[in-house]
């Protein structure tokens, strides 16, 4: 089972005076492009975690049966509190878990999958100690999203301190990730302006 913990909490950029997780693209908020690209893959269930416009953001939401919304009243705290929730909630079954944005349209489903199957592929024959456990996409030797990470990790994420910084956490744990080159910009485009929207 993969699980996928999906960030649309902070307290976003205003674009025309709209939080930019509501405003349309294509005809879709781009909240719905995220979950949209969740759902069409193998993932098995969403946590999404709400924070800022909470209700708002879950008016936009169609029900599923794969989906699970979770509040974080701390959200103003940082990304850490929100992604520790997230994982509060996760399946026991879950064998691993993607951690995503809401502002990045162009992560396709496609995406997910490949992350997926690289895992299986990469850990099928290894022993347990030789296998890898953050799967880690890049474009042209860029770092993006979303990261995948074996359910091992959820301790060491638990454990910290501070906010979350993913990069900070890959940087900690070499030995134990993979990079996955695809052929795909998406995963390190985040929207943030106008100008993303109307040059998609």
């Amino acid at each position: 089972m993969i699980s996928s913990i999906l960030l649309a909490e902070e307290e976003s950029i205003k674009i025309n005076g709209k939080n930019k997780l509501t405003v349309e693209l294509n005809g879709v908020a781009l909240i719905n492009h995220a979950i949209k690209n969740i759902l069409g893959s193998a993932i098995n269930e969403l946590i999404v975690i709400l924070g800022y416009e909470n209700k708002i953001i879950e008016n936009l939401i169609e029900k599923n049966i794969k989906i699970k919304l979770v509040y974080n009243k701390d959200f103003k705290s940082g990304t850490s509190s929100s992604i520790k929730i997230g994982l509060n909630h996760i399946s026991s079954k879950a064998k691993a878990f993607f951690i995503c944005h809401g502002d990045m349209p162009k992560v396709n489903q496609s995406i997910y999958n490949k992350l997926i199957k690289a895992r299986y592929n990469y850990n099928k024959k290894l022993e347990p100690e030789n296998k890898k456990e953050i799967f880690v996409p890049t474009y042209e030797g860029l770092e993006g999203n979303p990261v995948l990470f074996s359910k091992f990790m959820k301790e060491n994420i638990m454990d910290i301190k501070s906010d979350f910084e993913g990069k900070k956490i890959i940087e900690l744990n070499k030995k134990k990730v993979l990079n996955v080159p695809l052929k795909n910009k998406g995963i390190t485009l985040s929207y943030d302006t106008q100008k993303d929207f109307d040059f998609n």
